[in-house]
């Protein structure tokens, strides 16, 4: 029985892996490039990602370890339901909002090349329904959306490439209402959410002072984030 599981298993893994040897034919020269002209490392050193659900942007930045970090490329989102607000709940529809990390590389996804997103997080833990938080979380291709962020299938195989082959783990993704400076913030005056966003807030603000990626504490007790000083 257990030749028989793996057998069933070896068309999956050869098509995964010929979809990514695929998009590496198909994106290498143009990501050389693309890392050449921003004069930062490729393979990349260092990535990470940002999300921005009302702009409906994906944006990719990297450099050397421990330095401050270059943007190399925004992209589109095709795709992604729910409204502002974070997840709470499986079956809501929402794209998750929080300081999240890669979690796994999926090859032979639905949606051509996948990254799973490690929601439910701690915070989210604390903060969503105990029992059925949701989960499957992805950064995909294919421009559809149940509570995952799609880009299109062409540049999800460069994004796919830059974090698998990102040098230093785990992958940082983190996930905003929208640009939260202090215009980005009055827009949301009065919202129900308004509290967490400002948590999410010191993230943002701590990146775009530092161009590092926020340090992350998250209160046991109540969910909450707690920004330190930039790793």
């Amino acid at each position: 029985m257990r030749l028989l599981v793996l057998l069933g298993l070896l068309p999956a893994l050869a098509s995964g892996a010929d979809r990514v040897s695929k998009a590496r034919e198909n994106k290498t020269e143009s990501l050389k490039a693309l890392f050449t002209e921003k004069k930062v490392p490729f393979p990349p050193d260092e990535l990470y990602l940002r999300v921005f659900k009302q702009e409906k942007q994906l944006e990719v930045w990297s450099g050397p370890k421990g330095k401050p970090l270059t943007l190399v490329k925004t992209y589109p989102i095709c795709a992604a339901s729910g409204e502002l607000g974070p997840k709470r709940k499986e079956g809501d529809l929402q794209v998750p909002e929080g300081f999240y990390e890669i979690k796994s590389f999926n090859p032979t996804s639905n949606f051509h090349l996948s990254m799973e997103v490690n929601y439910p997080n701690a915070s989210d833990r604390v903060l969503s329904d105990k029992a059925h938080p949701g989960g499957e979380i992805y950064l995909h291709g294919n421009c559809a959306s149940i509570g995952c962020v799609a880009i299109e299938d062409d540049p999800i195989e460069e994004v796919y490439l830059m974090a698998l082959d990102a040098k230093r783990r785990p992958v940082h993704v983190d996930l905003f209402p929208r640009r939260l400076d202090d215009d980005g913030l009055k827009a949301l005056d009065g919202d129900a959410h308004l509290d967490f966003w400002k948590q999410l807030a010191k993230g943002f603000a701590a990146f775009e002072a530092s161009r590092r990626p926020p340090t992350v504490k998250i209160d046991p007790k109540t969910g909450a984030y707690m920004v330190l000083p930039a790793r």
